[in-house]
């Protein structure tokens, strides 16, 4: 886990740059000759290593096929499409005690092992002395290793050393698919390489990847990893400021090889966008250097023979007449010795001596022995010797010194052992510059990840830029006559990446021909791959008929450079072309007929006009870009016959040349070979899916059955069953608990024959438990149930009451409508009589004569109004509740009838689901009445309170129009103003005057204790309510007023 601090700083380091939904992870993923590890790059998880699933950091580099067995295994059992148990890392290796020969471990030194600096014979023999049960050989007409199992038919095709990395790829994938969380998908990849992989052992890793569906997006070495991790929180000198590098040496020690890798940092200024400059980091691989076999397993080899060496000195072993062959063939003991030399040479690192205790490492022999560190030390005193040669070929590349580093960062396990710390002190000759400054286990997978998302259009990172370098010299070999002539392309200090160079080469072909891309490795040309010109001669005939090119003129080139995806030479486009002056036929260039294609118009079209002269439509014929000939328009001259002829100019005419690449060196799969490997993987899995499937189901119908067995211990279950019930329980129990005890029976059975086991003992049970569970239940949901039904009945009565009044009001109304009228109509019969008004009289206040006048009808009219707050509840919402209570009220009547029959060992008919259910239902329609009688009284109570205020305030004829103006919009917002309780009830939100300290108002809860507020209580809350409102409103107004 990282610290804090440097978690802190690369959460502000990816910066997202589109939306989620889009974004996809990559994954940095460092696979090493011991061990795995992968560190993913997600939104929200930034440079997080993948854990494994038993959450550990890294991953044994190992995968073990684990035979079916027979029912008296003693037997594999193999059959056609039947594939065995896959294990993986630490899984896989505890089997290699009990089956050496199906456990492949170590497999990194064998991709692409016929072409390597250190011979096919050497990788392959070394691997089968450390693991000989395995059965391994390489097949030259493959490409490849290839490893038998005994889990496997004789007829099956063996499983090539790309296959089982595959697998250990794709468990790594499955991983942080888990940990990138539900529907993410992890594809891209970049992955670690030593600096001394080979054009064969790349692309041999390459397709291990490919077959494990990762897209690989890049290849990045040891070393410049680890500096990418060292520079990610890190600022260096500018050199555009006259700043200095910093010079880094990468001293990488694993379990296989020691690397040195010597890096440049440092930070230029760069254009931007616009007129803007910006600083940007570099790191560059300036050399490298390694030794492919000074790693942990060679210092574990000295410990192992070390240990045969010892055994065989035991008198017993002598009596007996065991040779060492005996021991060293054999899986098993290997196996052993192996894995306890690792832990001693560990434990050795920390301690002066260490005891390793073997109990019948071979029949009725113990082995017991000590080693101490200084016998351990002049075991290998030899190897102590190779530690400085990598980094002195490193630095000789550069023609630098020790003097010249500012630092070497330390890498790898190998570099805790004291022996080598000491020859490294000796070697720089300040200890001081030895940094242990990064994650020697992780730094190496941090920067691939690091360099996975740089990479990735879905982040932004901190601008690195990086470069690698070629490794090995290369170039290209061709005939020439009668002999091979070759040229070199690139050196091993070649720049990968950031700063290559592009080269072209010229030839003097003039027809179709071939040539080869080599790697240089040791002294030896391996061959990369085969170019082939398949339009050269055609395209040199073009050039003469069509543009008049002498053959001397025409002159053929390739542009080479190194791949920035694996560092490896390759063409990336040819051309013929040549220079010339004539003058060609007037059937237009492919330029201009793309051009007039366009609607940009041929070269006459695209000339200013002169002066005078118009711009007249019609034909025109084509003709060559280059071409200072003119072409003639119909029914006019054409604008140029009038210019003076020039002479011909020098142009060059250029035809791309196509090309097909050959793969040389090991055979490379065909596409039907590819596919054939990816299906039979695909296989695999689904049958490892199945398996864990089955394996749950017989789980679960394991444990079921353990309950079961339980289930008749407890006594309150005899009362919902009866004795046949139990009896058939107890009878499938015992045949299902005697099919699983038959081990070969159980191996042959499926998933679905799991389930449906379960489901019959199911199918017995569950019915007693559900019996059970109701009868518990039952008692207090009818309690509750009877509560809510009284409750609605209470409600009913209400609606129903004030519908009563509502008719009766409504009666009362017409009848005081009618009086009103008749009244009316005799006070306009009596004021026609009234004499004329004298107009010299004094001025009368029209309001106050119209108040007057009128305020006796309306008294008249209104005295005996119904009050509408009482009339909340229409008829339609009587038939709403009455349908609701009747329906249910009959059915739980006929229910509660039906379960008083009822045995207790009888499945119930009144079901606490189904009472919650129509309890619910009553409780949504009370909710709902009152409700309405809620938002029905506090609109009417606002309503009449700002009518109040509106008359007192009528008396000020300033202010009056303004005030009610506000009031009313105040009002509308606070009349509805209602909210629903987590437990449903209903209440009124609180008033300004609540939120300003004073007295709040007095709430109305339906539903916490299942009480039904009354009429009375409703009115009162909103009158009260209402009161404070007014206050509240009044107060604003004032205040208003004053302001």
């Amino acid at each position: 886990m990282l610290p804090p601090a440097k978690a802190a700083s690369l959460l502000s380091l990816l910066l997202l740059t589109v939306p989620h939904s889009t974004l996809a992870a990559v994954l940095g993923l460092d696979a090493g000759q011991q061990n795995i590890k992968a560190t993913l790059v997600k939104p929200g998880i930034p440079l997080e290593i993948v854990l494994t699933k038993d959450s550990k950091r890294k991953e044994a580099a190992a995968v073990a096929f684990k035979p079916t067995l027979s029912s008296d295994r003693k037997s594999i059992l193999t059959g056609a499409g039947q594939f065995p148990e896959r294990a993986y890392g630490p899984d896989a290796l505890a089997l290699q005690g009990r089956m050496p020969g199906e456990v492949f471990a170590g497999l990194k030194p064998l991709l692409g092992a016929e072409l390597q600096e250190v011979g096919k014979d050497w990788v392959v023999d070394s691997y089968k002395a450390k693991y000989p049960a395995v059965q391994v050989e390489q097949v030259n007409e493959l490409g490849t290793t290839v490893f038998k199992s005994m889990a496997f038919e004789d007829t099956e095709v063996p499983w090539s050393v790309e296959e089982l990395m595959a697998m250990e790829f794709a468990s790594i994938k499955r991983n942080a698919e888990t940990m990138a969380g539900k529907g993410s998908g992890v594809e891209d990849v970049v992955l670690t390489i030593p600096p001394f992989y080979t054009a064969m052992e790349k692309r041999s890793l390459l397709r291990a990847a490919d077959l494990a569906g990762l897209n690989v997006m890049g290849l990045v070495s040891d070393g410049l990893a680890v500096g990418l991790d060292y520079a990610k929180t890190r600022t260096f000198p500018d050199v555009s400021k006259d700043g200095k590098p910093e010079h880094h040496l990468v001293l990488d020690m694993g379990a296989g090889a020691t690397t040195a890798t010597l890096l440049r940092f440092q930070g230029k200024t760069v254009k931007d966008i616009g007129r803007f400059n910006k600083t940007v980091q570099e790191v560059t691989v300036l050399s490298t250097g390694w030794d492919r076999t000074l790693g942990g397993d060679a210092l574990n080899e000295i410990i192992v023979k070390d240990y045969v060496h010892k055994f065989l000195t035991k008198p017993v072993m002598k009596s007996r007449g065991i040779q060492a062959d005996e021991i060293e063939k054999n899986g098993r003991i290997m196996s052993r010795l192996w894995k306890e030399a690792e832990k001693s040479r560990l434990t050795l690192s920390a301690n002066t001596e260490t005891i390793s205790t073997f109990e019948e490492l071979l029949p009725e022999i113990d082995f017991k022995t000590k080693l101490s560190r200084t016998e351990f030390e002049k075991l290998t005193e030899d190897f102590a010797a190779r530690v400085a040669v990598p980094i002195n070929v490193a630095l000789a590349m550069s023609k630098m010194d020790y003097k010249d580093l500012d630092s070497v960062i330390l890498h790898g396990g190998l570099i805790r052992t004291p022996f080598i710390q000491r020859k490294l002190e000796a070697l720089v000759k300040d200890p001081q510059k030895l940094k242990s400054n990064v994650n020697a286990d992780e730094s190496a997978v941090f920067g691939a990840a690091l360099k996975a998302a740089a990479l990735s259009p879905s982040f932004k990172v901190k601008e690195i830029r990086d470069s690698d370098v070629a490794g090995y010299a290369s170039g290209m070999y061709f005939p020439d006559g009668d002999r091979e002539k070759r040229q070199g392309l690139f050196t091993p200090q070649s720049p990968v990446g950031h700063g290559a160079v592009t080269k072209a080469v010229s030839f003097k072909n003039k027809e179709d021909f071939e040539f080869h891309l080599y790697q240089q490795i040791g002294s030896a040309d391996q061959g990369i791959a085969t170019i082939s010109t398949t339009n050269l001669t055609e395209s040199v005939k073009a050039l003469k008929d069509k543009f008049g090119c002498e053959a001397a003129d025409v002159s053929t080139k390739f542009e080479a450079r190194l791949s920035p995806l694996d560092g490896l030479p390759e063409i990336v486009s040819a051309a013929v072309s040549c220079n010339t002056s004539a003058v060609i036929p007037k059937t237009g260039s492919i330029g201009d007929s793309v051009k007039d294609f366009l609607g940009f118009g041929k070269k006459k079209d695209q000339e200013p006009l002169a002066d005078g002269e118009a711009a007249e439509p019609g034909p025109t014929e084509d003709v060559e870009a280059s071409s200072t000939t003119s072409s003639s328009t119909s029914g006019s001259a054409s604008p140029s016959a009038s210019k003076v002829p020039e002479k011909p100019k020098k142009r060059i005419e250029t035809i791309n040349i196509a090309f097909t690449i050959t793969s040389r060196g090991l055979p490379q799969p065909s596409a039907e070979e590819t596919l054939r490997m990816k299906t039979r993987l695909a296989a695999f899995d689904a049958s490892d899916r199945a398996r864990l499937a089955r394996e749950e189901a017989l789980n679960v119908l394991e444990a079921y059955t353990y309950y079961v067995r339980d289930f008749f211990d407890n006594t309150d279950y005899s009362s919902v069953s009866t004795v046949a019930q139990r009896d058939a329980v107890s009878s499938l129990l015992a045949t299902t608990r005697s099919w699983m005890e038959d081990g070969a029976e159980v191996a042959k059975s499926t998933e679905k024959t799991l389930k449906e086991k379960l489901s019959g003992l199911k199918k017995l049970v569950e019915p007693i438990q559900a019996r059970r569970k109701e009868g518990e239940a039952r008692p207090e949901k009818v309690k509750a149930f009877k509560e809510t039904l009284e409750k609605t009945d209470s409600l009913m009565t209400m609606v129903k009451e004030q519908v009563k009044d509502v008719a009766k009001a409504k009666s009362e109304w017409a009848e005081l409508q009618s009086s009103s009228s008749a009244a009316a109509a005799e006070a306009a019969a009596s004021a026609s009589a009234t004499p004329a008004v004298d107009t010299d009289a004094e001025p009368v206040d029209e309001d106050a004569e119209a108040t007057a006048s009128s305020s006796p009808s309306t008294s008249s009219a209104t005295a005996e109004m119904p009050k509408p707050t009482t009339y909340s509840f229409t008829p339609e919402d009587l038939t709403l509740i009455s349908g609701v209570y009747e329906d249910v009220n009959t059915w739980f009547t006929g229910q509660e009838a039906a379960q008083g029959t009822l045995a207790a060992h009888e499945d119930p008919v009144l079901l606490t689901s189904e009472l919650e259910a129509k309890e619910a239902r009553l409780q949504d329609v009370m909710q709902q009445l009152v409700a309405k009688k809620l938002r029905f009284a506090n609109e009417y109570a606002g309503g009449q309170e700002r009518s109040a205020s509106s008359s007192k305030k009528s008396k000020t004829p300033s202010k009056s129009k303004t005030s009610k103006s506000s009031k009313t919009k105040m009002g509308k917002g606070k009349g509805s103003a209602t909210a629903t309780g987590k437990d449903g009830s209903v209440t009124p939100k609180a008033s300004k005057a609540a939120e300003k300290g004073k007295k709040g108002p007095t709430f109305i809860t339906m539903g916490a204790d299942r009480q039904m507020p009354t009429e009375e209580e409703i009115l009162k809350a909103v009158r009260e309510n209402g009161a404070e409102d007014g206050e509240g409103e009044e107060a604003g107004e004032k205040g208003h007023d004053e302001l």
